[in-house]
């Protein structure tokens, strides 16, 4: 696609809204703080000034995304790098479009006071949904340690679900993203869990994304082009309007806007003028080129992929470039 047509595109996209015209997308995503400007974008109405009229459908379940964009129920997704990755392993033809941010943070294994580190979960029941972010993260933790699933007693659950489960007892260990991990912190005054590992340790690995199938980014690039630019005016609201905007994510999320400007501090939103650098190779888990192969060679390991797969086919950066022009 020529960068000077699809920028011109996009401006009349823009344009076209003032005679009525609006273009309807699906984005799926499950609930995450991370995705704080698509949340900020749709409170204050900003997509509607991109031609756009956009939905976003919250899955409980992070492993139901891909199969909602290949069956078509949605138009694109947001979701974690390691999804993609497992989505063109089965054949999907899944494209990176644009890096929204990685959690700094704001992924975790939260254990009881009794569990010190990532080697005391040996032989231990750990909560986690299998094929999520929290399965990548206790497997990346297990094997630094020279540890592996086979080492602890893995326990199949969704992330909204291991709160419970540890304030019951049911498990003393768990893996889970915010807002669940702040909820699971503040029980019983702080006294009970604690973090003994984070994304915070290794920062970009777990990375999350727009993704869209291919025939829909080749069909609808203005629209692309149009809702990246939506997530870029959601995320300067964000940043020059704090606290009018933990408000509108709160509401979305369900907690406070306290909770909110809380959580914001385990993630890390990716400007523009960074955007480029995850789809260039590099030295560290920040391209999508390292932390992918980190993410091959764990997925190999597991058995969830039997070949690696090719960085570069999962990678459309066409719409960042032209929007960096």
């Amino acid at each position: 696609m020529d960068i000077k047509k699809l920028i011109a595109a996009v401006a009349l996209l823009t344009a076209s809204f003032s005679a009525g015209a609006v273009t309807p997308v699906k984005l799926a995503l499950t609930t995450w703080i991370g995705y704080s400007p698509f949340y900020v974008a749709e409170g204050m109405d900003m997509y509607k000034k991109h031609g756009l009229k956009v939905t976003l459908q919250t899955f409980a379940d992070p492993a139901m995304l891909p199969s909602a964009v290949a069956g078509k129920a949605v138009d694109g997704a947001l979701m974690t790098y390691d999804q993609v990755i497992g989505a063109a392993a089965q054949g999907q033809v899944f494209k990176v479009v644009m890096p929204i941010d990685y959690s700094n943070g704001g992924d975790a294994v939260l254990a009881d006071m009794s569990i010190k580190t990532i080697a005391d979960l040996k032989g231990k029941k750990v909560a986690y949904a299998p094929l999520s972010p929290s399965d990548f993260l206790i497997s990346y933790a297990l094997k630094i340690n020279g540890m592996s699933d086979k080492n602890i007693s893995p326990v199949n659950m969704t992330p909204e679900a291991i709160p419970s489960a540890l304030a019951s007892k049911a498990v003393p260990a768990g893996v889970t993203y915010e807002p669940n991990v702040s909820q699971i912190l503040s029980m019983d005054g702080g006294k009970r869990f604690h973090v003994i590992y984070s994304s915070k340790e290794a920062p970009g690995l777990i990375a999350d994304v727009l993704v869209f199938d291919e025939a829909y980014i080749k069909k609808n690039g203005k629209e692309v082009a149009a809702l990246i630019q939506a997530y870029l005016d959601g995320l300067a609201y964000l940043k020059s309007h704090p606290k009018e905007s933990s408000e509108i994510i709160g509401k979305a999320i369900g907690v406070s806007g306290k909770e909110v400007l809380e959580q914001l501090q385990g993630v890390y939103n990716i400007p523009l003028v960074e955007m480029a650098q995850p789809f260039k190779p590099g030295k560290d888990t920040k391209s999508y080129f390292v932390s992918g192969e980190v993410i091959n060679q764990i997925l190999l390991k597991s058995g969830q992929i039997k070949k690696p797969v090719a960085i570069s086919s999962t990678l459309d950066d066409q719409f960042v470039k032209a929007l960096s022009k």
